[in-house]
């Protein structure tokens, strides 16, 4: 059975012609201004953006509305009563109703890798927390990522939460659902990909102290219990992050977002010397 919420008519009853809200699913929804901005950017479907009768002249929307009028995408002005309606309360007076989104296939992001480039994946072993599932589509995008990996079960999805919190890159990286996260990472190793896993152990090595430079894919696990030990007996290596506090953990957002930044950085290094700098 669907439990996906759903918006129902977002204001009374019409009365003599009024238009009443579309029933739409919740999960197609992109709400804020640089999120929709960003969707706009990408050139994802929109069906139509509301905004706030009070933002209708504000310049901080001027871009956005542009776009919108550039892509022919109905812009519709309303009242406090509309947003108040809204379930999620940082929508900035701006709100906007788009496809459901598409997911690619492990096998699609496969294929994106490129010669020029070393492969870079992240893959998310049950990240449940829409915000730090949005946090790390954004650093992943932002690192250059070829695409992100998450499983169809116990974990967050694309919803408008995690396009809010990744302030867009959800429209750039690609992302892909799969069924079984072991069995995604047998296939990645397969294709002559090497799986880092995030974990805190004996076994594990300081993340500094490994060769991220070629195809590899990150693995990042839930918040709290961290990569399932199915999953972690498939990956190649696991390595740490040095906790120096009395925390035992690192927010599962923040371990993917140092994990990335070393592999840049190991790259630009091997990029640099490659190329003869000093």
């Amino acid at each position: 059975m669907d439990r996906r919420r759903h918006l129902g008519a977002q204001r009374p009853p019409s009365q003599g012609g009024q238009r009443r809200a579309p029933r739409v699913d919740l999960d197609d929804v992109v709400y804020g201004v640089h999120a929709v901005d960003e969707m706009l950017v990408a050139g994802e479907p929109l069906r139509h953006i509301h905004v706030g009768d009070d933002r209708k002249n504000d310049p901080a929307l001027r871009n956005l509305l542009e776009r919108a009028r550039t892509a022919r995408i109905p812009v519709r002005y309303e009242s406090r009563a509309f947003f108040a309606s809204f379930p999620y309360k940082a929508h900035q007076g701006v709100v906007a109703f788009g496809e459901p989104f598409t997911y690619s296939t492990l096998d699609e992001v496969l294929a994106l890798r490129r010669r020029d480039r070393p492969a870079l994946f992240v893959v998310l072993d049950h990240v449940t927390d829409p915000h730090n599932m949005g946090a790390i589509v954004r650093s992943a995008e932002c690192a250059g990522a070829t695409a992100v990996i998450l499983p169809e079960r116990r974990s967050a999805g694309v919803n408008p939460t995690v396009r809010k919190s990744s302030a867009g890159a959800t429209a750039f990286v690609p992302i892909a659902r799969v069924a079984n996260i072991a069995q995604a990472v047998r296939t990645l190793k397969k294709a002559g990909i090497w799986t880092y896993g995030a974990a805190l152990g004996p076994q594990s090595r300081p993340y500094t102290e490994v060769d991220l430079r070629g195809d590899i894919a990150l693995v990042i696990g839930a918040e709290g219990s961290g990569i399932t030990p199915l999953v972690q007996r498939e990956c190649d290596v696991l390595v740490e992050i040095p906790l120096l506090g009395k925390v035992g953990s690192l927010n599962a957002s923040v371990a993917a977002g140092i994990l990335l930044y070393e592999a840049v950085r190991q790259r630009g290094l091997a990029s640099a010397e490659h190329d003869g700098e000093p």
